[in-house]
């Protein structure tokens, strides 16, 4: 009997004994599975340190509302010239390619044309006649006066006179429109060759003949474009037309060339729609010396018409997975570490630097976020 009371008791301590076993490893995986819950991400304060990592919370910040639109860079009419012949003829000598710079005056090109000749002989013999009728029509005039000729004799040397003098004159024009020297016809040198020179002073954009080509006073020989002055044409859709207005702020890239930003001021707004249903908006240059800017160049623009007050976080605190954007709220600073909970956010576009929270993303007042370094840690 006795024997069987010491098994029962030697049972019972062993029960005792595992169930406080399976208590303590219960506990150990209840430990552990708290463990594995937290998503949090940790960062010691030297990871803090040495990445020159920040702090920050949400503040209010002006953001511009905006009407975005595109366009190019050109120049004014007057910064830019076709160059044809007034008469036609034969290219002698082009000596000039694109992109080379001219001076106002400069020589661009000759043309030859045996017509060239016969006008300055026309030229020759009118002035050489002219003489003649002048003495016949002041002759005509003091006899008419004195009653020595007759009246029809007198408007005849009257017309030869003055028809003379407007032949002349035309004939002198179209040779100055020639370019060629007047005081050299009348020298007696005639020249088979006509110069064209730069109308203005700027850079050959486009040449258009070689030599030998024949061209028509229709023919564009060359194009010669000032980039002295140049601004901005942007096409506006018509439904943003009504909040444009002059000395609104352009700001504008080049996508083609550089990401960086440049600044211009409305100038002009249109008063006609064109066909794709837009108008034209003519802006100047904060500083057209900034950059070497061609013409043409294609720009996208957004001109700034207003603006609003919005709370938001630097740019630098938001990261993107997946089209959705997430920050890095601060839960809790233990032991010298700092515990971030990644939280999705809604935003509302970036300016500055800065981007906008969407009115139904709120936190708590006083709420910290991780405004440095967080791009490399959301998503971990």
């Amino acid at each position: 009997m006795q024997k069987n009371i010491y098994r029962i008791v030697i049972l019972f301590i062993f029960a005792i004994v595992l169930s406080c076993g399976d208590k303590e490893k219960q506990a150990i995986e209840s430990g552990a599975s708290e463990a594995n819950t937290d998503n949090r991400i940790q960062v010691t304060q030297e990871q803090f340190e040495q990445n020159n990592m920040s702090l920050g919370q949400i503040k209010e910040s002006e953001f511009p509302i905006m009407v975005t639109t595109s366009g190019m860079i050109d120049v004014p009419p007057e910064n830019r010239a076709v160059v044809s012949a007034t008469m036609g003829g034969y290219i002698k000598t082009t000596p000039l390619l694109i992109g080379d710079k001219v001076r106002k005056g400069q020589l661009l090109v000759t043309i030859e044309n045996p017509e060239f000749v016969a006008l300055q002989q026309e030229y020759m013999e009118v002035n050489g006649q002219l003489s003649y009728l002048k003495a016949e029509y002041e002759r005509q005039q003091t006899m008419v006066a004195e009653n020595i000729s007759s009246q029809k004799s007198f408007l005849k040397a009257e017309s030869d006179y003055k028809t003379g003098v407007a032949k002349y004159n035309g004939l002198k024009k179209q040779l100055g429109m020639l370019n060629i020297s007047v005081e050299q016809v009348e020298k007696g040198i005639i020249s088979s060759v006509a110069s064209i020179y730069a109308p203005i002073a700027g850079s050959i954009t486009s040449v258009n003949v070689s030599k030998g080509t024949f061209v028509s006073p229709a023919t564009s020989i060359m194009e010669i474009i000032n980039n002295d002055h140049i601004h901005l044409e942007l096409s506006v859709f018509e439904k943003d037309i009504m909040k444009i207005k002059k000395g609104q702020l352009v700001e504008f890239r080049i996508p083609e060339a550089s990401s960086d930003i440049y600044k211009a001021e409305v100038h002009l707004v249109g008063t006609s729609i064109d066909d794709n249903r837009t108008i034209k908006v003519h802006a100047h240059l904060e500083d057209e010396k900034v950059t070497n800017f061609l013409t043409g160049m294609f720009v996208e623009a957004s001109i700034i018409t207003d603006s609003s007050t919005q709370m938001s976080l630097p740019t630098d605190a938001i990261g993107v997975i997946d089209d959705q954007s997430y920050v890095l709220l601060l839960d809790e600073t233990k032991e010298g570490n700092y515990y971030f909970a990644q939280v999705p956010v809604k935003t509302q576009g970036s300016y500055q630097n800065m981007t906008a929270l969407d009115k139904t993303t709120i936190f708590k007042q006083g709420a910290q976020f991780l405004t440095k370094g967080a791009f490399s840690l959301i998503g971990e």
